[in-house]
């Protein structure tokens, strides 16, 4: 029995290693799944066991046992390992008379079960059952015979395991067995305690070797068509292509992460998208939206990229990352393909402060021109022509890539060149020009748009004239464009450095028109609807050292065209007024020529209104306006006042006409200083209207401390009374 109690203080000591071990690994172990983790797929090895009796045999015994086994974890759940053993356990009987009589042998094969929980990546511990078959050989009995016993038994089993790799596992194992005999030779029947040794080869790779990166996720294909760098903005919610990933493995992964990368022109990697479990085998195709930096705006030309396609993900229990390399080209700034018109907006940028320099310079040497009596954003759109004109702005077509041939087609990568570049060259196509033109409107706040007919883009503006107004800016109707109420201009811009304004608006008229019974085919781009889905690049701010041009020229341009534009207004009501011959036809005509300051037509209606209807009123009031506008408020006071008193005889005293008369009488008196009388007429407003009053408390403010006010909220114009009768 010494050979034995070695066994046993071998075990022990092995028992009491392995607990130190498990007590030594690091504290996040628990986050691990061992047993998935350091799954095995099959495992062979070699036992041996000693076994000594709880039952009286009648003679002393030795017995040892020695056999092979294989080992199977379950898939799906490897904890459970089904096994199979075979081999001989041989029973040395130590009886002093006959000391071999009693030796024999049982040859066996057994199959069982283990429950094995893997608590660290060296150290598992568990417990099975397991039962068998034996042919016991009796040698001893009979010199001439050899004895045969068959017999069954079962066990119940423990197993204590240490594995110095992933591939080596030596393990002791505990073991209760109770063999019954199926021969009458039972003597040896009975239940026994056995200590068992054991070495084990594992298959497998171990998950912690460099070889066994985990490969789950193949890339199959990725498509990224060419990219462009005005579409920044786009790219962050719409691809710039797509990939398609598998998982090739024979089970699930879970938590999967997709990211992109790109040095050099993104900051750090974007999360595109979350999967939390992909089947085995599955198949995905993933979008591609990107966050790119600013650094994509200083490139030149096409840049060839390599891109990474970044995958985490958990496969078994254990964290995987993969990265796929991606090619694709960036084109710069300048570049786009056709496949949605609103694309330009990414080039309009009315932020650029060379753009809003050299608008406000156009304003600036325009602002004596300014017709008060007409639409401030259609003299906008006016100055800024002849502004580009003054420096000597041309159309150009684009020789690599004319609108013509790229619109519409993806395949062909066009240019367009930022506002910033077209106003320093003076030079570019019907895109560039349109961008140009567009940028400094918005720079004064006008909202633009521009049209696009099959192999043309031009620009249009917003007057803020409503629709039902259109005689305030063309009397055809179909010199503008009626979009959501408001009347717009199309400018063929084109046009700019050979025609005049009131052509190059024709031209756009005309060629917007042209699709009237085909509007598919043309498309009314607003600005800023483009600019919300592209919006504008960003700029590296320098200055142009742009030469302004002759103020004198830009003046005369504007003047020239507002005149003849003023001119062609006039002739329609004057027309009108001829044609139907009445009172209030000529009170409108004067009304529309005082506005626009033609006080010699407006003075001469009137007066063909009144020999029309003496008692007729408004032109009366309408005569003291156009004094008043002509700062002779003396001469504008008495027909003021002739107006009061008519009314008053009327019983008219709270209409809001006679209320507008004493308010201009009171403004009358102001201008003359006569502050004390301005006052008198400004608190009969105040009794009857206070509303009214509130906007010129001006009036009132001059009354009492006898001097004129600073702040003339009501501004220095006249009220009149009902657009049909008199000024406003």
């Amino acid at each position: 029995m010494k050979g034995y109690n070695i066994f046993i203080a071998a075990a022990v000591l092995f028992i009491l290693l392995s607990i130190t071990e498990l007590y030594s690994q690091e504290s996040n172990s628990n986050e691990i799944d061992y047993n998935l983790y350091y799954n095995y797929p099959l495992s062979v090895g070699v036992d041996y066991s000693t076994f000594n009796p709880f039952s009286d045999y009648g003679v002393d015994t030795y017995t040892y046992e020695f056999a092979f086994n294989a080992k199977y974890p379950l898939p799906f759940e490897p904890r459970i390992v089904p096994f199979v053993r075979a081999g001989m356990t041989y029973v040395d009987s130590k009886d002093n008379i006959e000391p071999e009589k009693w030796d024999h042998k049982h040859y066996f094969a057994s199959g069982g079960a283990l429950y094995v929980e893997r608590i660290s990546k060296n150290f598992e511990f568990g417990g099975g059952l397991a039962g068998g078959f034996a042919q016991g050989v009796f040698t001893g009995l009979d010199p001439d015979t050899k004895y045969g016993a068959k017999n069954i038994y079962g066990s119940l089993l423990g197993v204590i395991g240490l594995n110095p790799s992933y591939n080596m596992n030596i393990s002791v194992t505990p073991e209760l067995k109770y063999r019954y005999f199926l021969s009458p030779l039972e003597k040896f029947k009975g239940l026994s305690f056995g200590i068992g040794f054991g070495m084990n080869y594992r298959f497998g790779l171990d998950p912690d070797s460099p070889k066994a990166i985990i490969k789950s996720i193949r890339l199959l294909k990725a498509e990224i068509p060419p990219v462009f760098a005005a579409m920044q903005s786009y790219y962050v919610n719409n691809p710039i292509g797509t990939i398609k990933i598998a998982n090739i493995e024979d089970f699930s992964i879970n938590d999967v992460e997709v990211s992109f990368f790109q040095a050099g022109f993104m900051d750090t990697p974007a999360t595109i998208t979350t999967i939390p479990e992909i089947e085995k085998g599955g198949e995905l195709t993933i979008d591609l939206p990107v966050t790119f930096n600013n650094n994509v705006f200083e490139t030149e030309g096409i840049t060839p990229l390599n891109g990474e396609i970044i995958v985490e993900y958990i496969s078994r229990t254990r964290g995987a990352k993969q990265i796929f390399s991606v090619k694709y080209e960036l084109h710069d700034k300048t570049s786009l393909t056709w496949t949605d018109d609103r694309k330009v907006g990414a080039f309009i940028t009315p932020a650029d402060s060379a753009l809003r320099n050299y608008s406000s310079y156009i304003k600036q040497v325009s602002k004596d021109t300014v017709n008060s009596g007409f639409s401030k954003k259609l003299q906008s759109g006016l100055q800024i022509y002849y502004g580009l004109k003054e420096i000597g702005c041309l159309y150009q077509v684009d020789p690599t890539s004319p609108f013509i041939s790229a619109q519409g087609n993806a395949l062909i990568v066009d240019s367009i060149n930022l506002a910033r570049t077209t106003l320093k060259r003076a030079v570019g196509d019907c895109d560039d020009l349109t961008v140009l033109y567009t940028s400094l409107l918005e720079t004064l706040g006008i909202e633009t748009a521009f049209i696009t007919i099959p192999g043309h883009i031009y620009a249009a503006f917003n007057t803020g004239i409503s629709s039902r107004d259109y005689l305030k800016v063309h009397p055809d109707k179909n010199m503008t464009i009626n979009l959501n109420g408001n009347l717009w201009i199309p400018v063929e811009v084109t046009m700019v450095g050979e025609k005049d304004f009131m052509t190059a608006w024709k031209k756009g008229v005309d060629e917007y028109r042209m699709y009237d019974d085909d509007p598919e085919k043309r498309a009314f781009n607003l600005t800023r609807i483009a600019q919300s889905v592209y919006r504008p690049v960003a700029l590296k701010e320098t200055d142009l050292g742009l030469q302004y041009g002759e103020k004198i020229n830009i003046v005369n341009g504007v003047e020239d065209n507002l005149d003849r534009l003023i001119d062609v207004v006039i002739a329609h009501y004057k027309k009108e007024a001829e044609k139907t011959d009445t009172k209030t036809s000529f009170n409108k005509l004067g009304i529309r020529a005082a506005k626009y300051g033609r006080y010699e037509v407006a003075e001469d209606s009137f007066n063909r209104a009144l020999d029309k209807d003496k008692n007729y009123i408004q032109p009366k009031i309408n005569v003291g306006n156009l004094y008043f506008l002509q700062e002779e408020y003396e001469n504008a006071l008495r027909n003021y006042h002739r107006a009061e008193k008519e009314l008053a005889n009327l019983n008219r005293q709270k209409s809001t006409l006679y209320l507008k008369v004493v308010l201009n009488i009171s403004r009358s008196y102001y201008e003359l200083e006569e502050f004390e009388r301005a006052g008198e007429y400004y608190q009969e407003i105040k009794d009857i209207n206070p509303e009214m009053a509130a906007k010129f408390n001006y009036l009132e403010k001059a009354a009492d401390d006898g001097s004129r006010a600073s702040d003339m909220s009501g501004g220095s114009g006249v009220l009149f009374g009902d657009e049909s009768d008199s000024l406003n």
